[in-house]
C-alpha cells in the first residue's frame, strides 16, 4: 500500500510536469517567438484554455502528500518554506500577468506584463528543478525529521544544474507546443528553436546524469531503469527530427515522452525515499512517513477518487479544446 501511495503521488507530479510544463515553456520562450505585442499575445492565447486547469495537478499533489505521507509533508514544508512561498508568489504573478495585460492598450503596460509573464514562469521552472535536485542529493534532517539547513544550502551547484536542465527541457516542450498551436511566424520561430534548445538540453541532461550517478552511486535504482535515459535520448532526437519536418504534433508527443522518461527515472532513483538524508542524516521513506495502515488505505482511496475526477475534468473539458483549437490565428 505504501508503494501504491508513492506511485499515485509520482503520477500526479509527473502529470503536472507534462501538462503545466508546456505552458510554462511557452511563457519562458515567448520573447523569442514573439517579436511584437500581437505575437506575444498569441503565445498567451495559445495556453489560455489550459494553464489554470494544469495547475490543479500541483494543488492536488500537495494535498495528496499531506494525506498519504504527513510526516514528509511537515518536513518538506519546514525545509522548503521560503521556496514554497516564492513559488506561490510566482504562480500568482504569472496569472495576474495574463489577466491584466490586456486591460490597458499602452505599450509600457503590456511590455511590463510580458516581462512578468516570462520571468515568473522561467523562475518557477528553475525553482522546481532546484527542488528536485535537492531531493535527489538529499537534505539535512535532524532526529525528528526537520530541515536543519538554510536557503543557501538549497542553492548548491548540483541543484542549480538540475534547475538549468529543467529550464531547457520545458522550454523545448513549450517550443513544440507553440509550433503546434500558433499559426504564422511565431509558430515557425518556435519550430526553429527546437534544435537549439535540444542541443542545450542534451548537454544539461548528460551532465546531470553523470552528476547524479556520482552522487547516488551507492544507492542506484534497479537495473531496468537504465533503459529510461536511452528512451529519453531517443525521444529527444525524434523531437528534433519531427520539428525539422514541421510535424509539430509528433514533435510535441516526442517531447512528452522525453519528460515522462526522465521523471520516471527520477522517481525510481528516489524510491523508496521521499526525503533522502544528506551527510549521513536519516532520511524519510515511504514506510515511516505514512500514517497507520487503516488511515493510509482510506487516504489512498480518497486520493484515487480525486485523481479520477481531475482526469475526467481534463478529458471532458481540456482535451476537446486541445484538439479543436489547434492554432491561434494572428490575422483572423
Amino acid at each position: 500500500m505504501n508503494s501504491l501511495a508513492f506511485g499515485i503521488l509520482a503520477f500526479m507530479l509527473g502529470t503536472y510536469v507534462l501538462l503545466d510544463g508546456f505552458d510554462l515553456g511557452v511563457a519562458a520562450i515567448a520573447p523569442l517567438i514573439g517579436r511584437n505585442g500581437a505575437e506575444r499575445e498569441a503565445a498567451m492565447r495559445a495556453i489560455g484554455p489550459f494553464w489554470n486547469g494544469n495547475e490543479v495537478w500541483l494543488i492536488a499533489a500537495a494535498g495528496a502528500l499531506f494525506a498519504l505521507f504527513p510526516k514528509a509533508y511537515a518536513s518538506a514544508f519546514s525545509g522548503f518554506y521560503l521556496p514554497f512561498v516564492i513559488v506561490l508568489w510566482l504562480l500568482m504573478f504569472r496569472g495576474i500577468a495574463m489577466e491584466l495585460r490586456g486591460h490597458f492598450a499602452t505599450r509600457i503596460w503590456r511590455d511590463f506584463w510580458d516581462v512578468a509573464f516570462t520571468g515568473s514562469s522561467a523562475l518557477l521552472v528553475l525553482l522546481f528543478g532546484v527542488a528536485l535536485g535537492n531531493l535527489i542529493r538529499g537534505v539535512p534532517l535532524d532526529a525528528n525529521g526537520y530541515f536543519t539547513g538554510s536557503f543557501g544550502f538549497l542553492l548548491n551547484p548540483y541543484a542549480l544544474l538540475v534547475g538549468a536542465t529543467a529550464v531547457a527541457a520545458l522550454a523545448l516542450h513549450g517550443a513544440t507546443f507553440a509550433a503546434m498551436r500558433i499559426a504564422g511566424a511565431p509558430g515557425e520561430r518556435a519550430a526553429t528553436l527546437v534544435p537549439k534548445l535540444a542541443a542545450a538540453l542534451l548537454v544539461g541532461f548528460l551532465a546531470t546524469s553523470a552528476a547524479t550517478a556520482a552522487i547516488r552511486w551507492h544507492d542506484l535504482p534497479a537495473a531496468w531503469t537504465a533503459v529510461l535515459p536511452v528512451v529519453a535520448l531517443i525521444a529527444l532526437g525524434l523531437a528534433v527530427r519531427y520539428a525539422l519536418l514541421r510535424r509539430a504534433g509528433a514533435a510535441f508527443a516526442a517531447s512528452s515522452v522525453f519528460l515522462a522518461a526522465v521523471f520516471v527515472s527520477a522517481a525510481a532513483t528516489l524510491y523508496p525515499m521521499l526525503l533522502p538524508g544528506f551527510g549521513g542524516a536519516k532520511g524519510i521513506g515511504i514506510f515511516d512517513a505514512a500514517p497507520s495502515t487503516a488511515a493510509l488505505v482510506s487516504a489512498v482511496a480518497a486520493v484515487a477518487v480525486g485523481v479520477g475526477i481531475v482526469c475526467l475534468y481534463g478529458t471532458l473539458i481540456l482535451l476537446p479544446q486541445f484538439r479543436e483549437n489547434v492554432t491561434v490565428d494572428l490575422n483572423p
